[in-house]
């Protein structure tokens, strides 16, 4: 059986060690979300982030905003807590409504506030090889959750399925930049299961069951960070985990392995944006 990449374990690890440093801090780290429409799981994740910073002794700050919100509105509001010393991270949280232009109002973020990550700046620093303010959170998660298992990409061919600017594009640089053998695989790839089968560490984002026995060689390592919900309304991954933990090495569960990782590195990101904002 293969061992269980537990993100949830991994989780309470890291926040005990953050509620020490935040307990030390004279100011608390403040985290700003922007939350816009009636997406409920939206609604759901941006609660979870409440709850954490609470928890850890963050302040945190949500505004949110009808679904008819003009994107003039959101932009300002960007502008005000970019302005605003006692905020040190800002998150929007995606989707943002259809007529809102989701590329302009990320960037409209100061890149040392961008506690996702995801603004050009961020990118073209991670993608150019420097160092970004901070790494984007499922693919830090993702990073963190190999090295609590001692999982060392160096020399391994790693195979992610999945193209998005959230996930599948920084963590396949973040693997080059550990010295894996990169390959993406997406919607239009032909022959998907000859090229996972050749894979060492599979990483799955896509929402979708695309993963099974037939995809994957011998004691390969296996991240599942898609989820969603299938008809019959139960929480799935992108992997059919029963399948695949009798053939995979390691692999990460769904729900409880990426996910919590998710939110562990954006209350790091937090600390550590505020820790640079601060020279700490």
């Amino acid at each position: 059986m293969a061992i269980i990449l537990d993100g949830k374990k991994l989780r309470e690890k890291i926040f005990e060690d953050l509620i020490l440093k935040v307990e030390k801090m004279p100011v608390k780290p403040t985290l700003a979300v922007i939350l816009a429409g009636d997406d409920p799981s939206s609604k759901i994740y941006v609660n979870n982030k409440r709850k954490c910073a609470q928890k850890l002794g963050i302040n945190s700050m949500v505004f949110e905003y009808p679904s008819d919100v003009s994107q003039s509105e959101i932009l300002k509001k960007i502008d005000e807590l970019n302005d605003d010393k006692n905020i040190n991270a800002i998150l929007v949280q995606l989707p943002l409504p259809e007529h809102i232009d989701k590329f302009k109002v990320i960037d409209r973020i100061l890149p040392s506030k961008d506690v996702d990550g995801l603004t050009t700046y961020n990118s073209g620093k991670l993608f150019s090889g420097e160092e970004p303010f901070v790494y984007p959170c499922t693919p830090k998660g993702i990073c963190l959750l190999l090295d609590e298992y001692k999982i060392n990409p160096a020399g391994k061919h790693v195979v992610v399925i999945g193209r998005s600017n959230l996930v599948g594009k920084p963590v396949a640089q973040m693997m080059l930049r550990r010295d894996a053998t990169v390959t993406i695989c997406h919607s239009k790839t032909e022959n998907l299961a000859e090229i996972t089968k050749t894979a060492d560490i599979l990483i799955s984002a896509v929402g979708k069951n695309v993963v099974g026995e037939k995809n994957i060689k011998l004691n390969s390592v296996v991240i599942d960070v898609g989820i969603f919900k299938d008809l019959s309304g139960s929480i799935r991954g992108d992997v059919e985990f029963d399948e695949i933990s009798n053939k995979a090495s390691y692999i990460s569960p769904v729900p409880g392995g990426v996910g919590p990782m998710t939110i562990a590195s954006l209350m790091l990101n937090t600390v550590e944006l505020y820790n640079k904002q601060h020279d700490l």
